[in-house]
């Protein structure tokens, strides 16, 4: 399998993703939209992964990409391509489906627990509920036709799938701890204490709890994804 990542920002890799493509021999290639927005033909890549960034899908004005990106996507979901989004991503992915993507009245980050709402091939491997990594202030409405499979108290939203070929998850399970020092890093000012927003020192103590975890979490659902 061809994976194709479109990345939206410097310090917001793919993570764990690109070690599961490495383990399992899939190959990837990377569009980096904020320098370049060239993107592949559909059938150039098996499956697309659109990654996380602190835009909101609603900024077309301020990042011009967002509405080749989003045709794009729309294309890719026609061509019955598999398709995962990661925060921002599912959003696109939900605006595309038809959804309202708005900030949310909640900014929701650091290490939260995630309940799973239904039954579904694509998680029965996780726990009923389970702990990852956030960093999102916006929200989308469910998209018709898709089943909701997360949520959390902070955001009802975290999680869905649509006709078994495109999937989207509000939360980072891809973290690596290189990863998650960049973020940190990077948008450190966000992290002002609050109901659902963790410090910096309560981000990176909580990390040696939950980050081992994620790889497998994370795995497991591609490894689902790809068999739906």
């Amino acid at each position: 399998m061809h994976l194709h990542f479109i990345q939206h920002m410097p310090f917001e890799t793919p993570g764990s993703i690109l070690d599961w493509c490495v383990e399992k021999n899939h190959t990837y290639t990377i569009t980096k939209i904020y320098e370049d927005t060239l993107l592949p033909s559909l059938d150039g890549f098996d499956v697309l992964v659109i990654m996380g960034g602190s835009m909101g899908v609603y900024e077309e004005n301020t990042y011009s990409w967002l509405k080749a990106e989003k045709a794009f996507i729309k294309a890719a979901i026609n061509d019955e391509k598999k398709v995962l989004g990661i925060c921002l991503g599912a959003q696109l992915i939900a605006e595309v489906l038809g959804a309202k993507v708005k900030p949310h009245t909640l900014t929701e980050i650091g290490w939260w627990p995630v309940q799973k709402t239904t039954t579904h091939q694509l998680t029965d491997h996780l726990p009923g509920v389970f702990t990852t990594f956030h960093w999102h202030g916006d929200t989308y409405t469910l998209p018709e036709n898709t089943i909701q499979l997360l949520s959390t108290p902070g955001c009802e939203q975290q999680g869905f799938i649509y006709k078994n070929h495109v999937a989207g998850l509000q939360f980072h399970m891809e973290v690596k701890e290189d990863l998650l020092e960049n973020m940190t890093d990077h948008e450190k000012a966000e992290l002002v204490k609050s109901v659902f927003v963790q410090t910096e020192d309560e981000i990176k103590s909580q990390s040696r709890l939950y980050i081992s975890h994620q790889k497998g979490y994370m795995h497991g659902l591609m490894d689902a994804f790809m068999h739906l």
